[in-house]
């Protein structure tokens, strides 16, 4: 009886030591899947950072002198920036689940600052016939299907990879080497919604007080 209870343990923790090896590569496989797509909307972000910068120069040039819309863009931009390029935390040189969620709502921020430049242009009709601002108001838009493009992927592969970490008994691999939850990428609530501007509501109150 003792042996056969020894032999029962030897083959318990035969099986649990393969399953783990085996979830082990399986999870690092799909991890890696979602780093690569996870690095696409990265770069697709950065692109967007670069060019609502030339849009608001644009914009300048043509006079126009909305300092609060544009002080939220370079505040948005800034902030997204630097989540983008802070020092990888996670494992094997990627971002940490934490890491990538302060890029996703930083990114939800600076997105819906994107909308309350472009509206200006129902204010200023000179921005209409700007063939700068609207080339590259062209450009952002095509920028916009490319991130949702990319967001869609890593979403896609986030979902298989959390899926399989969460199955038995790949969770055994997920708990002892610390392969950890990856964060979906959600927009925003209300980020759908087309912002509303009222340029008289933008600028500085310049009426002299009594």
């Amino acid at each position: 009886m003792k042996h056969k209870r020894t032999l029962l343990l030897a083959l318990a923790i035969f099986v649990s030591l393969t399953a783990s090896g085996c979830g082990y590569n399986i999870l690092t496989t799909k991890q890696q899947n979602v780093k690569g797509k996870w690095a696409n909307v990265e770069t697709q972000l950065q692109r967007r950072a670069d060019l609502i910068n030339n849009l608001v120069e644009s914009a300048k040039l043509a006079g126009i002198q909305e300092q609060e819309v544009f002080g939220k863009i370079a505040e948005a931009r800034s902030r997204l920036l630097n989540a983008t390029n802070q020092a990888p935390q996670g494992e094997g040189g990627d971002k940490s689940p934490e890491q990538k969620q302060a890029v996703i709502d930083a990114a939800n921020t600076f997105g819906g600052t994107i909308g309350r430049l472009l509206v200006l242009q129902e204010a200023y009709p000179q921005l209409q016939s700007n063939q700068n601002f609207l080339k590259l108001q062209d450009e952002v838009a095509g920028t916009e299907n490319r991130i949702a493009t990319a967001r869609k992927d890593y979403n896609d592969g986030t979902q298989d990879y959390n899926t399989t970490r969460a199955r038995f008994p790949t969770i055994i691999s997920a708990k002892l080497f610390g392969f950890k939850e990856e964060p979906y990428f959600k927009a925003e609530e209300g980020a759908t919604q087309v912002p509303r501007i009222d340029s008289n509501t933008l600028r500085p109150n310049t009426t002299p007080t009594k």
